[in-house]
């Protein structure tokens, strides 16, 4: 099995290759650049580098969100095109459960993966791994970031936070969970392709025509059309 995994969902981009348990190639940046000039390109360097062809490709891995929404439909649509014109699988996995399993494998606590998402809110979620599984313990979500450190005083188990928007609410974290709260090395804080290649490889396949990003939320100008036509749409 031979699979490519893309990653656009946010600032950072990663493609990689995975056959069988080997990591044949891994290519990250965490650039604010266009994803939809960079990406393709991406794929066929890194193809090219390890010597593999399109046609040797069995499964596409995408992260689905939650992100930047132009992020996150670049790379399902990029998987989606790829999986359909070569008639292979496609699986989609969490942008937050791809940074969780990069830090958490062998720390005995929590992992809350973030996102920023603006007005002091966060897209996050809490993870452990048990008997070398990652397993979801608070399912992702959309939270205002004081909400959800106040929500983890009461865990039992130190929580590692992870991501590169950490700068932005590191502050906020420390004043309520004090020691309880880790934080990741600047090193581990972009999500590793490589990884969502892993998680995906024994996921169940989508659909691929039905298959849409995990947005969490609206975009806003989503929200404020539905709001001003509701009435339309009821009528």
């Amino acid at each position: 099995m031979t699979i490519l995994a893309i990653d656009t969902s946010n600032y950072s981009l990663g493609v990689a290759l995975l056959e069988e348990n080997l990591v044949l190639g891994e290519y990250i940046t965490n650039l604010k650049k266009n994803h939809s000039v960079r990406i393709m390109p991406a794929i066929q360097t890194l193809m090219k580098d390890c010597d593999r062809f399109p046609k040797d490709i069995t499964k596409i891995v995408v992260a689905k969100g939650p992100g930047s929404y132009t992020g996150v439909r670049i790379g399902v649509t990029i998987a989606k095109t790829m999986a359909w014109s070569l008639k292979i699988p496609l699986a989609g996995v969490s942008s937050l459960e791809i940074l969780a399993a990069g830090t958490g494998r062998y720390f005995d606590g929590f992992v809350s993966p973030l996102f920023d998402a603006r007005r002091g809110q966060v897209y996050t979620g809490l993870y452990a791994y048990q008997d070398g599984k990652l397993t979801v313990v608070k399912e992702d979500r959309l939270v205002m970031l004081a909400d959800w450190v106040e929500s983890l005083k009461g865990a039992s188990r130190p929580v590692l936070f992870v991501g590169n928007d950490l700068p932005l609410h590191q502050a906020t974290i420390e004043a309520s969970l004090s020691s309880q709260a880790l934080f990741a090395a600047s090193t581990e804080q972009n999500p590793r392709p490589s990884e969502l290649a892993f998680l995906g490889k024994d996921k169940q396949d989508e659909d691929i025509h039905s298959f849409v990003p995990n947005y969490i939320r609206l975009a806003e100008a989503e929200a404020k059309w539905l709001e001003v036509n509701r009435g339309n749409l009821n009528g």
